[in-house]
């Protein structure tokens, strides 16, 4: 678990390096998709914590 968030971190920060000049939209939509996807699971533990569903 350690390396995958030391790999998702450095993917992160490599996003915006100055010498690539083309989008990477593979990277951007794996990360965008993987922030959905745990935002769901939070909301959805959220609602299972207060009763709500």
């Amino acid at each position: 678990m350690r390396r995958f968030a030391m790999k998702a971190l450095f993917a992160v920060l490599n996003l915006d390096r100055t010498e690539r000049t083309r989008i990477d939209w593979d990277r951007r939509i794996l990360i965008f998709s993987t922030a959905v996807t745990i935002g769901l699971v939070a909301l959805y533990i959220f609602g299972k914590a207060t009763s709500r569903w």
